[in-house]
């Protein structure tokens, strides 16, 4: 009896064991729990920038569990077997952009959306993966035989979606999405002396860059980050209005819903691009301060994933896809701050946003499935 009592429990324990690793092995622990912090300080943030009602709220945790399940079944699945879905994603990912030229939903001037009658899409967030997919799969395959004709593919590959992004016009994503697929091609082995004759000929091109490559309100913003005094209710308004919040924060901020610039409707774009801005009134410097050490633990998990990686494509893909994260953390907040230009970025895992929300999960699914892949 006492044997019998002693297997039972024993099979129990064990089967308890099994679910346990099934639902958490393929978790990497680091980005797990500051994701769950980052996530906990936004519902607080979102519900006060949101006028303190529930919709957004409830929308954003619908998006956001939907969205852990996509980065737990992602997870699960080893490096080389999401790279089979590089090229059709890439594939897919064109060809919507292609559609929101054609027949894209315009919001605020800018056609950046496709409606699917069920829901409505932004495409150029699919783009922020399939790019770095498709060209760590694409240099993956190459097995560092790179010769100087596979630069100009990966070029071409990188320019066709900016190219079509910039078009919508999307200036902040574009630079981005550039940047995410230009990290891909530095990490590849690019070599110095056309990184160095790259930066020469971009240097030499930003006048015309300036003068045909902007649209008048984009040069607008460039110039009103350097003097937003000069236009206090109309180019200015948005960086004085969220430096003003910011500052008005101080060491320990005003407190949760007691921000004023806030409460008094003075932040334009609170839930989304601008939503650091209530923040940094709520919970001033301090909170701040925990904030970019959430984003840098997850910086550095990743680049240390990156290094472990056991394949060229899970190095390229892991490294390219945590810098992502952090230009678009860093970008966010230093337009909120006012050291960069007004573009619309969202602040990672923070904003508002459903679209946003599955691509930022499904980055972390990618890089949790390529530290499994590294401990199996």
């Amino acid at each position: 009896m006492n044997n019998n009592n002693y297997t039972s429990s024993y099979n129990a324990a064990a089967w308890r064991g099994r679910v346990a690793d099934f639902i958490f092995d393929p978790l990497d622990a680091w980005l797990l729990i500051s994701l769950v912090i980052i996530y906990i300080a936004s519902m607080f943030v979102l519900y006060s920038a949101d006028g303190q009602t529930w919709g957004q709220l409830e929308r954003k945790t619908i998006y956001t569990v939907l969205a852990f399940f996509a980065m737990w079944f992602i997870a699960r699945f080893r490096p080389v077997f999401v790279s089979r879905f590089a090229l059709p994603l890439y594939g897919v990912s064109l060809l919507l952009l292609i559609g929101v030229q054609v027949a894209g939903v315009t919001v605020n001037g800018a056609t950046r959306w496709l409606d699917l009658g069920v829901t409505r899409i932004q495409p150029s967030e699919l783009m922020k993966i399939a790019l770095p997919m498709i060209l760590a799969w694409y240099f993956h395959r190459l097995d560092n035989q790179v010769r100087w004709y596979h630069w100009i593919v990966a070029f071409i590959i990188i320019a066709l979606p900016v190219a079509l992004i910039l078009k919508q016009p999307d200036l902040g994503t574009a630079i981005l999405i550039l940047a995410s697929g230009l990290l891909v091609v530095f990490f590849a082995g690019l070599p110095w002396k056309a990184i160095f004759v790259a930066l020469i000929g971009a240097v030499v091109s930003l006048p015309a860059i300036w003068a045909y490559g902007l649209h008048d309100y984009q040069r607008q913003r460039i110039l009103t980050m350097f003097n937003p005094e000069e236009d206090k209710l109309g180019a200015g308004y948005h960086i004085l209005q969220s430096m003003t919040a910011i500052g008005s924060g101080g060491v320990w901020g005003k407190g949760w819903l007691g921000g004023t610039q806030n409460r008094l409707d003075y932040i334009p774009e609170r839930t989304t691009d601008f939503i650091f801005a209530v923040y940094g009134e709520e919970f001033g410097f301090v909170g701040n301060s925990l904030l970019v050490l959430m984003y840098g633990l997850i910086v550095a998990r990743g680049l240390t994933i990156a290094m472990r990686s056991r394949t060229i494509y899970g190095r390229l893909l892991a490294a390219s896809l945590t810098m992502t994260i952090f230009f678009y953390a860093f970008i966010n907040m230093g337009m909120v701050s006012g050291i960069l230009p007004v573009v619309g970025v969202p602040l990672p895992l923070v904003s508002y946003g459903g679209t946003a929300t599955l691509s930022i999960m499904v980055i972390f699914g990618m890089l949790m499935g390529i530290a499994a892949d590294k401990r199996l």
